[in-house]
């Protein structure tokens, strides 16, 4: 599936839908709401009115297209997908003959990490796609705050560090969307968590299970020497080098950031040494193994092991704020994009 083709009108008429457009690369100024063509769903297709999605690190990325690798994927000169987008929630609103999973009404939470257009009123997904029912305590806003930091933290945390019980885990950047569901996923699997975070959000991950606290206005963690199983760097402020230190002999640094030295670090402490470096390219992963991962987080939060933590809520004519928010690195778990209201 591709996304529907954009046209130029701002006026809303009949099937059109409203929708987040960036049609240049740049700040936050260049994303703006226009009418669009309204897709429609085709033979093993549902279409999805969205209520909500999130503004995420990666999509700010994607959007100011500043690295050259960004621009290989999302379009040398300007972006191959001007609806960026991947978590919504929302209802089933048409299915498509052969369609039996989901019905007309269901509530439903996905991530479409490929085809992105989460950024509008409407979407199409297969119905085999990465798709959940969402759980029925959430709202919309809830439910793709649950689905944001959890779907790169638990591939991270599960099958790249195998963590289990016993194990001790540092997670730095433990306030945003990933740091938050990295406290609760590490708590689930039976770890003993220490979270660095800022003053300010130091009671937050308390809250969330942290074991203990590091604020890292006052405290340096990789001063510390042979103290964690796993090093959890969401948010790229450290690196292996300065990390090694603190991990135990057997320990692995992780950061959900992707560079030319991470790689390099990856493969040759895969080979060499007793620490190891690494990163899972959560974004790759197959609709099959996403819908799998969404289940097992909607099943965390309809037995209220796991909640929703949203920062901050922009209603979609606002995006741009919270775009800027973003980029300022600071936000605290989700940046909530309301893009319809919830029935």
């Amino acid at each position: 599936m591709t996304n529907p083709a954009l046209t130029a009108p701002t006026v809303r008429r009949d099937g059109t839908m409203r929708a987040l457009v960036s049609r240049h690369y740049g700040g936050p100024d260049v994303v703006a709401v226009e009418d669009v063509v309204k897709p429609a769903p085709q033979a093993g297709e549902l279409l999805i009115r969205k209520h909500a999605s999130v503004v995420t690190a990666a999509i700010c990325a994607a959007r100011v297209g500043k690295r050259l690798a960004t621009r290989l994927y999302f379009g040398l000169t300007r972006p191959k997908w001007p609806i960026l987008g991947t978590n919504f929630s929302g209802v089933v609103e048409e299915v498509g003959s052969e369609v039996t999973r989901f019905r007309v009404g269901d509530r439903v939470s996905g991530t479409s990490a490929t085809n992105f257009g989460a950024f509008a009123e409407y979407i199409v997904v297969a119905a085999d796609a990465a798709i959940v029912l969402t759980p029925a305590h959430l709202s919309d806003a809830e439910a793709v705050a649950v689905f944001d930091g959890a779907v790169t933290a638990l591939p991270f945390l599960r099958d790249t560090a195998c963590l289990h019980a016993g194990q001790s885990i540092l997670i730095n950047g433990a306030s945003g969307a990933v740091g938050t569901a990295a406290i609760q996923l590490a708590k689930h699997f039976g770890a003993t968590v220490t979270a660095v975070c800022s003053t300010t959000n130091l009671e937050l991950v308390r809250t969330l299970g942290a074991d203990s606290v590091i604020d890292y206005t006052t405290e340096d963690f990789t001063e510390k020497t042979d103290a964690y199983d796993v090093v959890f760097d969401t948010v790229a402020t450290s690196s292996f080098s300065r990390s090694r230190g603190a991990l135990k002999r057997g320990g692995i640094y992780l950061t959900t950031v992707p560079s030319p030295t991470i790689l390099l670090q990856m493969l040759w402490t895969s080979r060499i040494g007793p620490k190891k470096a690494a990163i899972t390219f959560t974004g790759l992963a197959k609709p099959a193994e996403l819908a799998k991962n969404l289940s097992f987080i909607a099943e965390l939060a309809e037995s209220g092991e796991f909640v929703p933590v949203i920062g901050a809520t922009h209603p979609i004519e606002r995006a741009a704020e919270a775009h800027r928010l973003v980029d300022t690195g600071h936000k605290t778990g989700s940046a909530v994009l309301i893009i319809g209201t919830e029935q």
